[in-house]
């Protein structure tokens, strides 16, 4: 042992021996046990070193203690705020806490699976005092199982509610609304009411108004969000009825009435050029001018140039040129290009423009229309690169009586307005639409025509034939069919199933040119037949018919008619169906074989009298 004599130890050595001689707990309350009595080495120790002593013990216990509440918290965050979910999350039982979205969304799918008969059942609805069930396929009603799982990560809570407490996240549930409302419709019955829609319309020019009604029915919006609520509840969904106003009001149409529907037609309007002027009456504004409503019963006001034009009538002659296609006609019997002429008609998004702004107006009723160049649809140019160079085919049909007689002067007529037309490739021509209404005033007359399974005297007789011949002809140039119909009954002078009627606007006949070539329709006529020749560039060897048996054969039957005017006489034919096949040939193969099938009625013998 080393003694100091009268020396004690350096007084920075003391602490050392008090920290290590301390036992938890430690109080402040007294001297310890070592340091009462006296020091056999020396005297006791310095008061100012144990009260330092005893405030450094002070403050290691107090950071240990913090130390190890700051461990435990840190353990308990981590737990609670494991996986993206908080921890006691449930979403329909199905426990999604402490997982990954990934994991959290396929528990979700599971129990779904598990519920599948449950969320696939019809549901109970209650539309006023009527029932009916919803198939939840039928309407899109399903759990959206990504923002349901959204919905469970954002479900925030304190740390401590997040490490002890459960929470209950109602899940996303999604439903089509327009397919619902479609779908409950049905169930509103007699208790619902329709929607009056608004409506301005004029007979002869004076305005006539509808003011709308509301409807009493159901909302899709308003019922998506009644299932959307109980549809896992397991009770009958209760869906309201409301009622759907129209977007324009009774105060909005008795404005537009008197602001423009009355003003517009209360005087002309004089439409100026620099070619001259025309007056517009209000007869034809209130044939062009309309205010349809939408779905939701908006009234907008719409003017119809297509009505206006066809209101004008030939008024717009003396200022508009009509634009002239190139044709083809036969110059020693060869194909040669007719011009085509440009024209100059009003610009209609203009005159539509104009003519709304000042139709409001009392006085100042002029506007200037702007004339615009228009091209024709097929210019000289593109004609001659068609190639059109050789006959593809031709038909003829005879008639009699010569061409004084009114059916044969509208067949020549309607021979002639076809003649020289050209059809581009791809393009579908249309006979009706070609000639338009045949009339009077196109040069048509009056002959026997079959109405209701007789003949009377009908505007434009025999043009049928014409028809027929022409169906013929690019029936055998190997062109596709696009509309015809055969008479009801079958006239000799027609071949049996390939032939055509008919009737404007009602019947139509039509083809399309299939052939990457341009086709040219000639036509020519005799005092007793018309010819219908297809000109373009040839692709098959050949096109023929050939004829089934005829079958199912029927005799006409005797029928009296009052004598008149309006009674045409006729001997009755027999009916009888009967199948034609088109055969169609090209390097000596066929290469295509279609079939055409007709039942013509047996038409009556008609007696004008007792």
């Amino acid at each position: 042992m080393t003694l100091y004599g009268d020396k004690l130890p350096p007084a920075d050595d003391r602490p050392t021996v008090q920290v290590t001689a301390v036992t938890w707990p430690a109080t402040d309350s007294g001297p310890s046990p070592a340091a009462t009595g006296p020091d056999p080495v020396g005297p006791g120790p310095d008061p100012a070193s144990s009260r330092n002593g005893r405030r450094r013990r002070t403050v290691l216990l107090a950071a240990g203690m913090a130390t190890v509440l700051l461990a435990a918290g840190a353990g308990a965050g981590g737990y609670a705020y494991a996986g993206e979910v908080p921890r006691g999350t449930t979403v329909l039982g199905a426990e999604l806490g402490g997982k990954s979205r990934a994991d959290a969304a396929q528990a979700l799918r599971t129990e779904l699976d598990r519920r599948a008969a449950t969320l696939t059942a019809p549901v109970p609805v209650r539309v006023g005092d009527r029932t009916a069930e919803i198939n939840p396929a039928d309407v899109g009603l399903t759990v959206d199982v990504d923002a349901t799982v959204a919905a469970a990560v954002e479900a925030q809570a304190a740390p401590l509610s997040r490490l002890f407490g459960t929470r209950t996240v109602e899940p996303v549930v999604t439903v089509d609304a327009a397919r619902l409302e479609t779908s409950l419709e049905a169930a509103v019955g007699p208790q619902g009411r329709k929607m009056t829609m608004p409506k301005i319309s004029y007979s002869g020019t004076t305005p006539k108004k509808v003011h709308p009604k509301p409807a009493l029915t159901v909302d899709g919006q308003t019922s998506a969000e009644a299932l959307r609520k109980g549809w896992l509840t397991g009770e009958p969904v209760t869906v309201p009825l409301v009622e759907k106003h129209p977007a324009t009001t009774a105060e909005e149409v008795d404005r537009l009435v008197t602001e423009l529907a009355a003003p517009a037609v209360a005087a002309p309007v004089k439409l100026t050029t620099e070619k001259g002027s025309v007056t517009i009456p209000p007869s034809a504004i209130a044939r062009s001018l309309s205010f349809p409503a939408d779905k939701a019963g908006k009234l907008t006001p719409k003017l119809d140039v297509k009505k206006l034009r066809a209101a004008l009538g030939d008024k717009l002659d003396a200022i508009e040129v009509e634009p002239k296609d190139a044709a083809m006609t036969l110059a020693g019997g060869r194909p040669k290009a007719v011009p085509s002429k440009s024209g100059q008609r009003l610009d209609d998004a203009a005159l539509t423009r104009d003519l709304l702004a000042v139709l409001p107006k009392s006085d100042g009723r002029t506007i200037d229309g702007v004339l615009k160049p228009v091209d024709a649809d097929l210019t000289t140019e593109e004609v001659g690169k068609l190639g059109i160079k050789e006959k593809v085919s031709s038909f003829t049909t005879h008639f009699t009586g010569g061409l004084s007689s009114p059916r044969s002067k509208n067949i020549v007529q309607i021979a002639k307005d076809v003649d020289g037309t050209v059809v581009k490739p791809g393009e579908t021509f249309s006979l009706n639409g070609h000639t338009g209404e045949r009339s009077y005033k196109q040069g048509y007359h009056d002959a026997p025509v079959i109405m209701n399974g007789k003949l009377v005297p009908g505007v434009g007789g025999g043009t049928s034939q014409f028809t027929t011949t022409l169906f013929n002809g690019i029936y055998y140039a190997g062109l596709e069919d696009v509309e015809h119909k055969p008479h009801s009954y079958w006239f000799s002078r027609y071949p049996a199933v390939i032939e055509s009627t008919i009737f404007y606007p009602d019947l139509d006949f039509k083809f399309r040119n299939n052939t990457p070539y341009g086709v040219m329709i000639d036509t020519s006529y005799t005092s007793s037949s018309v010819t219908v020749a297809i000109w373009g560039t040839k692709i098959y060897d050949s096109v023929k018919t050939e004829y089934s048996p005829r079958r199912n054969i029927t005799k006409p039957k005797l029928i009296r008619l009052e004598p008149g005017p309006s009674c045409i006489a006729t001997n009755g034919i027999d009916g009888f169906t009967q199948d034609a096949f088109r055969i169609i040939r090209k390097d000596g193969k066929v290469v295509k074989r279609e079939k055409f099938t007709w039942t013509y009625q047996a038409e009556p013998r008609f007696v004008c009298g007792p």
